[in-house]
C-alpha cells in the first residue's frame, strides 16, 4: 500500500451520511496509531469541462493501462478525503510514475505549496 495505488474503497458521500464504494488513488501510505491513509476520488463521470485539478484516466490510453480500471474515469483532486485503512476493499492498480508526477505537481499548485 503506497501512494500513486488504485482500490476500490468505501468513500464518504459529501454533505450527507453514507459512504459508497468507488474507485480512489492513495496519497499517501498508511499514516498514525489508527492507520488512515489521504486518498483522492475517482469518478466515471466526466463533466464537459474539467478543472485545472482534474485528470482524465483513459484505459485504452498505454499510460493508463496500469489503473485497471474498466472506463474513462476521472481523478478529481480537490475531492480529498481521509480513511480509515479499513476502508480500502482491494487493490485496483497503480498510476504511472509520470501521471503520478502530474498529481503531485497539480496538488502543490491546489494547496498552494
Amino acid at each position: 500500500m503506497a501512494p500513486g495505488e488504485i482500490y476500490l474503497a468505501s468513500f464518504p458521500f459529501g454533505g450527507t451520511v453514507g459512504t459508497k464504494i468507488r474507485p480512489v488513488l492513495l496519497l499517501t501510505g498508511p499514516l498514525g496509531p489508527v492507520p488512515e491513509v489521504l486518498v483522492a476520488y475517482i469518478t466515471s463521470v466526466v463533466p464537459p469541462s474539467l478543472l485545472p485539478t482534474d485528470i482524465v484516466l483513459d484505459p485504452r490510453h498505454p499510460q493508463f493501462a496500469s489503473t485497471h480500471l474498466k472506463t474513462i474515469s476521472l481523478l478529481r483532486l480537490r475531492k480529498l478525503a481521509t480513511i480509515h485503512q479499513s476502508n480500502l476493499v482491494r487493490s485496483l492498480g497503480n498510476l504511472s510514475p509520470l501521471t503520478f508526477s502530474e498529481v503531485q505537481a497539480k496538488l502543490r499548485g491546489l494547496l498552494g505549496l
